[in-house]
């Protein structure tokens, strides 16, 4: 008997691009000495944004970026980062060091232009005000002779940009305002009626959703979501609703070092990973009451491993080294994504360079792509694709994880995967979480296919902090099942042609 069956034929909704963004933070080294190193600077650059950073991430085709915070987005004015006389603030979030704001708007925007990229910016609710971010939207993407747009160009840039991505604060139920979430839900209604459209710039406004599964969060937030009274429509107040979790090891408390964790730890870390799939359908099943059709997204706008800082370094600058755990935890997560593409639209790994689980670290001229650049790497494909889901059986390999509290044991499948047909093409990516070799198999059916190709990524030992990437010939079809033969704590991803 096979592992899972996969229909060719099915339709299924498509898998969002935006599922593979990214979030650079005014935290630590990700922007200055990450991002951006100053015109000045000997590592070549492109006014002040290092051009080998951004050729990296365009290797990944980086769909958006997310940007100023984070935490520090709601501490952020945006007003500070324009012009030539730009004050400096102190950053108290992250390291209590002083931001001299020489990375501001019209520089994110450059980056987004290099990148070829969609922005995505996150508004200050905690400590700001709705005619501040107003404003900021109308800077940015209004076109003729008003305010906002006289000062644009006064500042050097003539025609609007396109933003359509707007976070309508961060983690406003922490850093963001220790807010409850009514008065949250409120607040969301206000901003998103003046955070306005101006010419052919369509918001796509973020609500600011749970932390992790605080599901009464999300309840309250969505019950604001029906008819008005005012004639406006179900969603002219937000488009999207946020989710954050991270992947530690054994509980928040007890993060875990990056490098050194026994086999224990590396199983606590990929159960967490893997609780992913239940937060994201117990908040969907929230939100289907209020919006059974599904037009409000979910973004996972903050996600990734959090380990405890590198020794020696500024703990609030979230730095951390990476293994081939931290690339598993990124498989497993990006299949979760494309598994509900029914409701998730966006997502964002933290953080983009040097920060958390970065998929670059920079030092001095040297730039490293990490373990999980990889895996963004060999995701590629699937974005925009129509999701064929993946059918396990019921006597798939699983794994009991014990927790602290009261958290029932996770039952942990060893087996990962997700599909997506594409232009006469499947994509198949699988991960085995197992310490041991083992064959995934797939019945094949509504068609017929053929291998075209594949690539593994996989180390030599789950500590290692590279990994390697070679093509893959462990994939055969006999009989319509694929049979996938996957090395220990190993990531594949198949090709195949479809007829």
């Amino acid at each position: 008997m096979t592992d899972a069956v996969i229909n060719l034929d099915l339709p299924g909704p498509v898998v969002s691009r935006h599922q593979h963004g990214h979030f650079a933070e005014h935290l630590g080294r990700c922007i200055y000495d990450g991002i951006f190193v100053g015109p000045d600077s000997p590592i070549p650059n492109d006014n002040g944004i290092r051009l080998d950073v951004v050729e990296a991430l365009k290797e990944i085709g980086i769909p958006n970026l997310r940007w100023p915070g984070g935490c520090f987005a709601d501490d952020y004015h945006w007003k500070d980062g324009i012009g030539e006389d730009r004050p400096t603030v102190v950053n108290s979030l992250w390291g209590d060091v002083v931001e001299d704001n020489s990375f501001g708007t019209h520089e994110f925007m450059r980056l987004i232009e290099l990148l070829g990229t969609e922005p995505y910016i996150c508004g200050n609710v905690g400590s700001g005000t709705v005619q501040e971010m107003s404003q900021w939207v109308e800077y940015l993407t209004r076109g003729d002779d008003s305010p906002m747009a006289r000062l644009r160009r006064e500042n050097g840039r003539d025609e609007p940009w396109s933003v359509k991505f707007w976070g309508v604060g961060n983690e406003s139920w922490g850093c963001g305002g220790n807010m409850r979430p009514e008065h949250y839900a409120d607040l969301a209604r206000q901003y998103g009626t003046y955070c306005r459209d101006h010419g052919d710039n369509t918001l796509y406004r973020i609500a600011c959703g749970p932390n992790v599964d605080d599901y009464a969060w999300t309840q309250t937030l969505m019950a604001t979501v029906g008819d008005l009274g005012c004639g406006c429509r179900p969603t002219d107040h937000f488009q999207g609703l946020s989710l954050h979790h991270y992947t530690f090891g054994r509980s928040w408390e007890q993060k875990g070092s990056a490098t050194e964790f026994s086999d224990d730890e590396y199983w606590y870390a990929m159960a967490n990973a893997f609780r992913m799939d239940e937060l994201i359908s117990r908040h969907a099943a929230i939100m289907d009451v209020y919006d059974p059709t599904r037009r409000i997204g979910l973004v996972v706008d903050e996600w990734g491993t959090w380990w405890e800082p590198e020794p020696g370094s500024n703990p609030g600058f979230l730095v951390q080294r990476q293994t081939l755990r931290d690339a598993l935890v990124a498989s497993v997560t990006l299949d979760i994504f494309h598994n509900h593409a029914d409701r998730v639209f966006m997502a964002n790994l933290a953080q983009t360079v040097n920060v958390l689980q970065a998929v670059l670290v920079t030092d001095g001229e040297k730039l490293t792509r990490t373990p999980t650049w990889h895996v963004f790497k060999l995701n590629q494909g699937h974005g925009d694709g129509e999701l064929l889901p993946v059918a396990w059986r019921g006597d798939r390999a699983v794994r009991a994880v014990a927790h602290d509290g009261p958290r029932p044991d996770t039952q942990l499948p060893l087996l990962h995967a997700s599909a997506t047909r594409r232009d006469g093409r499947m994509l198949l990516s699988v991960t085995n979480l197992a310490l041991e070799a083992t064959t995934a198999t797939f019945d094949l059916r509504g068609g017929t296919a053929t291998v075209a190709g594949g690539q593994l990524l996989t180390a030599s030992d789950l500590r290692d902090e590279e990994v390697t990437v070679t093509g893959f010939d462990g994939a055969s079809i006999a009989g319509g099942v694929l049979s996938v033969a996957l090395p220990a704590t190993s990531y594949a991803v198949i090709e195949l042609d479809l007829a």
